[in-house]
């Protein structure tokens, strides 16, 4: 019973954002263990349950109810009711769960793996070099689904080019971004508790996969979504330029213990990152193709790397091998980094 009275107590201190600062650092860490496990793991949660779907549905839902408005305040519209929508879901689990700490333990882990997505980013390359060893038809139709550009007669070479080129774009924003935003507002809540603190830590991350997922779905010069998309996209790419940067040195410093070309990978970075027409998307890419040795090639859009020696699909798994040592490496910093600043408090 003492037991059981001290579980509540340490509750209701954890939501009044009065609990023990070292059980607030064991939580901030375990959580990203954990979620990151879950991920790793398991994968993607079911579609119907999936937060990232959810809200994909409410995007849809105010996109059609202000697209009517023929000028950018409907992107303001938008973002603003989305972000109030998605808010209030999550407080709405938040507050269901916080009875018990075991519970909103769970329930935040596995909403904040939501809020990036590791095992696909890699699973979805290695199934496509998988296809490419059945036949290059099968290859093209998987990387159709993974590139805007037509896959109909690309040729191997460009195939393999395609897939690195989406896995490593998306290293910032599957992982490292939300990681990244996620760990900021952990370190400000160790400095500075206040109520309702884990709510707002895995709003935060949860935010940014919002405007990434707005992006994605409106963040188009075509006439339609020109109006809509413009602050979304804006947004997305103000929120991912750090860390698309902190990304890239990361892949850097992995091809070093990789083995791999680590000084060409910072030079290829530093020449050829801006070429790509977003000012993020370069950074990952532009390393992994120094790294290896390749060139990475979007016709009539960019070219990245030098041709060193030709690309084939092996490269698929050597580019996978990097993303996941910048993955592993990226997770410790973090974690190293909260512990750090947890001892100096």
């Amino acid at each position: 019973m003492i037991e059981y009275n001290k579980l509540l107590n340490d509750i209701i201190l954890l939501n009044q954002g009065n609990i023990n600062i070292f059980e607030l650092f064991m939580f901030i860490i375990f959580a990203l263990v954990f979620s990151l496990a879950i991920d790793v793991i398991f994968g993607e949660l079911p579609t119907r349950i999936h937060p990232v779907v959810i809200i994909g549905s409410v995007i849809t839902f105010f996109k059609n109810m202000f697209i009517k408005i023929k000028n950018r305040l409907s992107g303001l519209l938008l973002v603003v009711f989305t972000g109030l929508v998605m808010s209030l879901i999550l407080y709405v689990l938040y507050a269901v769960f916080s009875f018990n700490m075991i519970l909103l333990f769970i329930v935040f882990a596995v909403l904040l793996s939501s809020t990036y997505s590791v095992n696909m980013l890699l699973k979805t390359a290695v199934d496509v070099k998988k296809d490419l060893d059945e036949s290059i038809e099968k290859a093209r139709k998987s990387v159709s689904y993974l590139v805007s550009r037509s896959t109909d007669e690309l040729t191997e070479n460009f195939i393999v080019s395609a897939v690195i080129e989406s896995m490593t774009e998306n290293i910032t924003d599957s992982y490292v971004a939300p990681i990244f935003y996620y760990a900021i507002f952990a370190v400000l809540i160790l400095k500075y508790p206040f109520n309702g603190q884990l709510y707002f830590l895995l709003l935060i991350p949860m935010i940014y996969r919002m405007f990434n997922t707005l992006d994605a779905m409106v963040g188009y010069q075509t006439d339609e979504l020109k109006d809509i998309g413009f602050l979304s996209a804006k947004i997305d790419d103000i929120l991912n330029y750090v860390p698309s940067r902190i990304a890239g040195v990361y892949v850097v410093i992995s091809a070093y213990l990789l083995k791999l070309d680590g000084k060409n990978s910072y030079k290829i970075m530093r020449r050829d990152a801006r070429n790509c027409p977003s000012p993020n998307s370069g950074f990952t890419m532009a390393t992994t193709a120094g790294a290896l040795n390749i060139q990475l090639i979007k016709k009539d859009t960019y070219i990245l790397g030098d041709p060193n020696k030709q690309i084939d699909k092996d490269d698929i798994t050597s580019a996978v091998n990097l993303s996941k040592m910048t993955i592993i490496l990226f997770t410790l910093t973090i974690l190293l980094l909260i512990t750090l600043f947890y001892v100096i408090l």
